[in-house]
């Protein structure tokens, strides 16, 4: 038997089984198959025609439905949402804001400066170690401060002189401020800079107390600091109030 009739003898057998017509029908199907995937691809034909239907039923029905009632839900979410996620940030936010609003000043006094810190010891300070006073009234003890000038002496070849304006709270070290001044030597009769660094990354707003904001402020200001006196001693009275207890 000739090749080709052999062909011809495995092609009738296969036909007269079903092999031949079972993978016509598998090849239809996975034709058809395709032809469906690619018309709902993105930019298939069946796609495109879905997507017109269902606009000209939504948008209609969207632009003509009434949310007024849901108006004062939707404030009350972004409300709470606002309030939430500023929490974190809200010394960031509250510094950076006195950062933009803070007045130029082109000088101030040692002792202007020092009454801002006495403001800001009364507010700020630790009252846990204490005394109570119930003499008139029921208060806490007053704190006492100091502010004195340490002149450096140390760099006669420098162009530059330096001092530190100290701030200091005997009962809460944490309120102790050393503010370092520099001027040239020539100009004496002009006031001190403040020397400090900017702040570069604005996160760094979030961990800087009223009283650094301020020196931060006068230093990017270039703010003079006329030092008007070399000591100066006081008494705070805190501003928290004891807690009253009864016995």
């Amino acid at each position: 038997m000739t090749l080709e009739n052999n062909i011809k003898d495995v092609i009738s057998k296969k036909l007269e089984d079903g092999t031949v017509e079972r993978l016509i029908s598998e090849q239809l199907e996975k034709g058809v198959i395709n032809a469906l995937d690619n018309m709902f691809r993105p930019y298939g034909d069946v796609t495109k025609v879905i997507e017109e239907q269902v606009k000209s039923v939504m948008v209609p029905y969207i632009e003509s439905y009434d949310y007024s009632k849901y108006i004062i839900k939707m404030d009350s979410v972004l409300i709470d949402v606002l309030d939430s996620s500023a929490l974190e940030n809200k010394n960031l936010l509250k510094n950076f804001k006195t950062v933009i609003e803070f007045d130029e000043q082109k000088e101030i006094k040692a002792s202007e400066l020092y009454e801002k810190w006495m403001k800001y010891v009364s507010e700020n300070v630790d009252t846990s170690e204490l005394e109570v006073n119930t003499d008139d009234g029921v208060s806490y003890e007053y704190v006492d401060v100091h502010l004195s000038i340490d002149r450096d002496e140390s760099r006669s070849w420098s162009s530059y002189e330096y001092a530190n304006l100290i701030f200091e709270c005997e009962q809460d070290e944490d309120m102790n401020q050393s503010i370092r001044l520099y001027r040239w030597k020539d100009e004496k009769n002009k006031g001190w800079d403040i020397e400090r660094h900017e702040i570069r990354d604005i996160k760094s707003l979030r961990y800087l107390d009223e009283f650094e904001l301020l020196l931060m402020n006068l230093s990017q200001n270039r703010t003079k600091i006329i030092v008007d006196t070399d000591e100066e001693s006081d008494e705070v009275k805190p501003e928290a109030e004891p807690e009253v207890t009864f016995s």
